[in-house]
């Protein structure tokens, strides 16, 4: 075809012929130079890629040859219609132009583009007037080419302008649907203005920002823009500082650039944050909300990180960082940190470090107090420091990666605090958790003699108090009463308050066989003796020899005033309120009688001992029914529990089965199915 179409059959015809003027078949023949059409449809395809030429003019440019090419296409055959027809006069032409062969090549030609561009566009005068039949019919399938050829150059010509101004109008929707959001809801002026801000920001930032561009691109090519364009920003943070490239490489492959505009919170004070940010350009500042005050502590420059220590420590956010100029932040997921912290241990020592020497400058409060005097940051005399202060920052996974490196949990510093110390009395229950799973010395004592279940209970961290209290009580039967008496011995009442709401029994003794009366006594604390003596504590087996007369009088005053039903005192700790009952001696002792020998009373719980919490219901005293079941039912009725999945134990967490083993003023705890699972689960680990 591409060849035919070359041929000058035109010329053959004049050759052959030796006319001037060739036939019908000669003039079809030249029709096939069309084909040559394709060349240019492939032209104006190459230009249209060709990113050095304005894709809007190149596409008008086809668009408008198009155009004049098919009405020459049209206005040849009009004339030719015209032409081959026998009577010239009854033509289109012919009734304008009389004789229009003897005219000039010129006054035909452009007759005939004029009928033909006046009939495509259908400007509604100037139509060609069809004369004879060939023309009419010809008229017929010119116009209704015309409807399609009309739709395709509007279609392309409305594309070519819509897509001009679409980002603008989808901006502007925006803006309108986020205003009318703001009144219908009411909100601040300062929220309305940041979420105006915010979007004019994505809109200018909108060719800034290649993200979608650069997630389309293979995974090679994709790490070698990252490294180009983020990795010397990252070797600017002092959190990867001595890191290798191998992980810094890594992480910049993960990161995801932001534009944030002005007086925008990034991370907001007591926010548990997933992701980190560093600061490329602009500034971020540092403040510290307290109260309706706003106090600012510092800044952030281009190489600044911010939201670490939420995911090295497991910590909510102490500060709000809030951008004071236009910052372009580099955003990395916790868990993409932490995921290249495990492919390589040297870098995660490394980080740790950095990020620890970071916060003693910086004088954290967490920190402070744990090593006073011990500054060592070396490999040998600092691997007690950072176990110590990695304790102290909450940092469970690594620390946990330094107790399986070998190191000495029971390590402690110049105070003789141990990691489980600092541990318990910051509240970090997963250090706690992994301190015990390396077998640390839960009873270890620090040069105060404070052990770390002393250390929970005044921080008043009942969960951590109730693990320690657990492991505890399973590797010395007496840690309990040693607590009392401890309480007992300092003259600490809200210490000892606390014991009892956690279900400790008042008589429980110590190491060396004293109660926390008997300590109460010998320290000569009068008011913890009237205490405990108030509260049912059970006195008269002997009184210890230090014991001041003073003492001893409020001691034996007490004790003349309680009867055999003593006072119980069980102070909820959600109301503060006293739940108290006495009964008198001659209706006790009437009582006694009456059951055969069995007990008269019982104070009741719910829960089990060992998970009862301070917020739990107040105890009931209750008399004991005729039988275990009404026993039972009288427990559940009370304490609002369904009696038929439960179990009755006493103080020590043993189940109770009859009353025969009951005694008078002895704890019962009504124990749930989930009390048990629970306690089932813990056996099992």
């Amino acid at each position: 075809m591409d060849l035919a179409s070359t041929i000058p059959f035109q010329l053959l015809g004049n050759l052959i012929t030796g006319r001037t003027t060739t036939g019908l078949s000669f003039g079809i023949l030249g029709l096939l130079r069309l084909w040559r059409l394709r060349k240019v449809h492939e032209f104006f395809a190459r230009l249209e890629k060709d990113i050095r030429y304005s894709y809007f003019l190149v596409r008008c440019s086809r668009l408008l040859l198009a155009t004049l090419l098919l009405v020459h296409f049209a206005g040849c055959i009009y004339y030719m219609l015209a032409d081959h027809y026998p009577h010239g006069g009854k033509t289109w032409i012919g009734t304008a132009i009389p004789n229009f062969r003897e005219s000039s090549l010129r006054i035909r030609y452009v007759s005939s583009i004029y009928w033909s561009m006046t009939t495509m566009t259908t400007v509604g005068y100037g139509d060609l007037h069809s004369v004879n039949s060939r023309e009419m019919a010809f008229n017929i399938f010119y116009m209704l080419f015309n409807l399609g050829f009309t739709s395709y150059l509007i279609g392309n010509m409305t594309n070519l302008v819509v897509e001009g101004t679409r980002r603008t109008m989808k901006f502007r929707d925006s803006v309108r649907a986020a205003s009318s959001f703001v009144c219908r809801n009411r909100l601040r002026r300062r929220l309305r203005d940041q979420i105006l801000t915010y979007m004019y920001l994505r809109f200018k930032a909108d060719n800034l920002n290649q993200q979608e561009l650069m997630d389309q691109l293979p995974e090679s090519i994709y790490k070698g823009i990252c490294q180009h364009l983020f990795l010397p920003s990252l070797k600017l943070v002092y959190l990867f500082k001595g890191v290798s490239l191998e992980t810094l490489l890594l992480l910049v492959a993960k990161m995801k650039p932001e534009y944030v505009p002005p007086r925008e919170d990034v991370i907001t004070q007591n926010q548990a944050s997933e992701d980190i940010y560093v600061v490329v350009s602009g500034e971020v500042d540092i403040i510290l909300r307290e109260a309706e005050k706003e106090e600012v502590l510092g800044k952030l420059g281009a190489g600044g990180i911010f939201g670490e220590i939420c995911a090295l420590c497991n910590r909510l956010q102490a500060h709000t960082f809030r951008t004071r100029t236009l910052c372009q932040l580099l955003r990395l997921k916790q868990a993409t940190l932490v995921e290249a912290m495990g492919t390589k241990h040297e870098d995660s020592v490394v980080i740790i470090r950095n990020f620890l020497q970071r916060q003693m400058e910086l004088q954290d409060l967490t920190l402070e107090g744990v090593l006073p005097g011990e500054t060592g940051v070396g490999e040998e005399a600092g691997i007690p420091c950072n176990l110590l202060t990695v304790a102290a920052t909450g940092n469970s996974c690594f620390l946990e990666e330094l107790l399986k490196a070998g190191m000495d949990p029971d390590v402690g510093d110049s105070k003789g605090r141990t990691p489980l110390h600092i541990a318990a009395s910051k509240g970090f229950e997963d250090c706690v958790l992994v301190l015990l799973r390396n077998a640390c010395n839960v009873n270890i004592q620090d040069a105060e003699g404070n052990t770390p279940l002393w250390t929970a209970l005044k921080a008043k961290h009942h969960k951590i108090f109730n693990i320690l209290h657990q492991y505890a009580c399973f590797s010395n039967p007496t840690a309990s009463g040693d607590l009392l008496c401890l309480a007992a011995k300092r003259n600490d009442l809200s210490a000892i308050k606390e014991l009892l709401k956690h279900g400790l029994s008042i008589d429980l003794k110590d190491h060396e066989g004293f109660t926390a009366l008997e300590k109460a006594m010998e320290e000569n604390n009068v008011e913890i003796v009237s205490f405990l003596v108030s509260n049912g504590a059970k006195g008269g087996r002997r009184i210890p020899s230090g014991t001041a007369a003073a003492t001893r009088a409020v001691f034996e005053e007490m004790m003349q005033k309680r009867e055999i039903g003593h006072l119980i005192n069980v102070v909820d700790d959600r109301s503060g309120e006293l739940v108290s009952s006495e009964l008198g001696k001659r209706e006790m002792e009437q009582k006694w009688e009456r059951s055969g020998g069995l007990c008269s009373r019982v104070n009741i719980y719910r829960g089990h001992p060992m998970f009862r919490s301070p917020c739990r219901r107040a105890g009931k005293l209750i008399n004991v029914p005729s039988s275990f079941e009404e026993l039972k039912n009288a427990m559940g009725k009370k304490l609002g529990v369904e009696a038929e999945e439960t179990v009755i134990v006493n103080v020590e967490g043993s189940e109770v089965d009859s009353l025969e083993v009951i005694r008078d003023n002895d704890k019962l705890f009504l124990v749930d199915a989930e009390d048990l699972q629970r306690l089932d689960a813990d056996s099992s680990s």
